[in-house]
């Protein structure tokens, strides 16, 4: 069936999505039992896995989805396999006339083996009877099928005692009956709900077809180590494959800005700011232009140490720098206006972040101990003991109900502020720095041992993968997510290259030369997957983009705030 518009009040049946249209404007064409044929059980592919039968019904079905309902009747009468069984039919057609209990016994000899699939079907049927005798002013035979009918099933309690209210409160004021045509489409609306509880073999799962491309597409573009770009559709002619071009591997830019070691950076949200700090204890912020130029708008001074992280505020107006043990400062992004130091009895701040609503910040102090202030610098809340150690990272993870942090020297905290429930994530190794996924769900975390290990934190934690090959001996390397749909993982290393890998396989696919130093940090910008920032001990920040610029796609620029 197709989109239809169901004019009872929501009390009255829970709304489902519609299934697809079909030109024989029933559903019919979407419920079926193979019956046997040795046509049917002929498998087909090199692997013998495809089973003709199956194969041939669901074309059969994407026909009738697509409106070639004559193609799709040539197709059941050339093969001899069809898409529904005459039993389904004859069901359908009962539920259309009303004829509940029938259709309930046609129900049985459907699905003869399977009870819970007929008590569900069957409580579903006999709710749009009770609905339609109470419509029909029928309140005691509607009483009647509650209580001997809905009830004996004992299935959803919960929605029997909402019929139940729903029957009180129509007793002292009962509606004026519905009309056919409002009737039928309640009727066809309840198919599609049948359509749904039963068996794959009775009743095809609707856009079964579509749904099985869109599937092997996935598995191609994730099996696919340089898939970065939504610019182009794959093709269902040819196996996809992106080449080494799709990810960022030329300089398009040299920053020259800074007085000493770049040691952070970090892009906004939006893709359209970069913020850096250097050993010169200056933070600078750029500004990417509409020819992807990048471009300083801001020198912020006021910090007395280097400045060793930065975050941006929710909605990108403002960044939190934070000095090594010093400070940690507000700032305005469009003005560049110091508008906050947050201060605590001499005591320096080691991490910031902010809250999810932008309304309050974390700071992470060298007593281990963390504060969470109001914008205008008052304590809100403080956690003591050995919350955070002297690693700048901090994140927010959980939907902003999670601080993250590293606790110990092998040790991530996740910590629910608003619970004080805490789990911990226990490396083997030493950890020098971590980065959050955008989603907040993956964490990537840096080792002394020259190792990053990615970790699943959505629910219980899990590694998931590992990534190797960058050299760290001396220094905090920083890594970070990346690329269309965050596919990829980037980090510095100490001899003054940047690294990519292909997040899911693991596979290391490139390695950027160009800096004279060591690298100390990257970031990705969030709305162009085709441009990679990194920041080293040359002094310098180096700005990379694609290989090759087509004039269809724009790859290291911007439109409309993306790609």
């Amino acid at each position: 069936m197709g989109g239809i518009e169901d004019d009872e009040p929501p009390s009255k049946r829970v709304k489902v999505s519609p299934i697809r249209q079909q030109a024989s404007s029933s559903l019919i064409d979407s419920m079926a039992q193979l019956p046997a044929s040795q046509e049917a059980d002929k498998v087909l592919g090199s692997k013998g896995v495809i089973k003709k039968g199956e194969l041939v019904r669901i074309i059969v079905d994407a026909l009738y989805s697509l409106g070639y309902s004559k193609s799709a009747s040539r197709l059941e009468e050339e093969s001899g396999i069809h898409l529904h069984h005459s039993l389904v039919d004859f069901f359908v057609k009962q539920i259309l006339d009303g004829r509940w209990d029938e259709s309930v016994a046609t129900l049985h000899q459907i699905c003869p083996r399977d009870d819970a699939v007929v008590k569900l079907a069957s409580f579903v049927i006999f709710e749009q009877k009770f609905f339609e005798f109470l419509d029909g002013e029928k309140v005691t035979d509607a009483l009647n099928t509650l209580r001997n009918e809905i009830t004996p099933l004992c299935v959803n309690s919960g929605r029997v005692r909402e019929l139940s209210y729903s029957f009180l409160s129509q007793f002292n004021n009962i509606n004026e009956g519905i009309s056919q045509e409002s009737r039928l489409k309640s009727r066809k609306k309840l198919l599609e709900e049948i359509q749904k509880l039963l068996p794959p073999a009775v009743a095809i799962p609707e856009n079964r077809l579509v749904h099985l491309v869109e599937q092997v597409l996935d598995l191609q573009k994730d099996a696919c180590k340089f898939h970065n770009s939504s610019v182009g559709e794959m093709s269902l002619l040819t196996d996809h494959h992106c080449g080494t071009d799709r990810i960022p591997s030329r300089t398009l830019q040299i920053l020259h800005d800074h007085n000493d070691e770049v040691w952070f950076l970090q892009f906004s949200h939006n893709g359209k700011y970069l913020a850096s700090s250097s050993g010169d204890c200056l933070v600078i912020i750029w500004e990417l232009m509409v020819d992807g130029q990048v471009c300083m708008k801001h020198k912020l001074s006021g910090h007395l140490k280097p400045v060793s992280y930065i975050s941006f505020s929710p909605d990108d107006l403002q960044i939190l720098t934070c000095g090594a043990e010093e400070t940690v400062r507000r700032w305005d992004v469009i003005s560049g206006k110091c508008l906050q130091a947050y201060e605590k009895n001499g005591l320096g701040f080691v991490s910031c972040g902010w809250a999810l609503d932008g309304k309050s910040v974390f700071t992470g102090l060298a007593d281990k101990s963390i504060y969470m202030w109001d914008l205008e610098g008052k304590e809100v809340d403080c956690w003591k003991g050995a919350r955070t150690i002297r690693i700048a990272d901090m994140g927010i993870a959980n939907n902003g109900k999670d601080l993250v942090t590293v606790s110990k020297e092998n040790t991530i905290s996740l910590f629910s502020w608003q619970t004080n429930y805490e789990k911990f994530i226990q490396e083997d190794e030493t950890i020098t720095s971590f980065a959050l996924s955008e989603d907040g769900k993956l964490l990537l975390v840096s080792l002394l041992n020259e190792e990053l290990h990615l970790w699943n934190i959505d629910g219980c934690t899990e590694l998931i993968s590992k990534y190797r090959g960058h050299k760290r001996s001396r220094f905090v390397i920083r890594s970070c997510f990346g690329g269309l749909e965050q596919s990829f993982i980037a980090s510095g290393s100490e001899d003054s290259q940047v690294y990519i890998w292909h997040r899911l396989s693991g596979e290391l696919i490139s390695k950027l030369a160009g800096h004279s130093g060591a690298v100390n940090c990257v970031s990705w910008n969030p709305a162009n997957p085709h441009m990679l920032a990194s920041a080293s001990d040359d002094r310098t920040i180096r700005i990379w983009g694609l290989n090759r610029v087509t004039s269809s796609n724009h790859c290291n620029g911007f439109h409309n705030g993306k790609t």
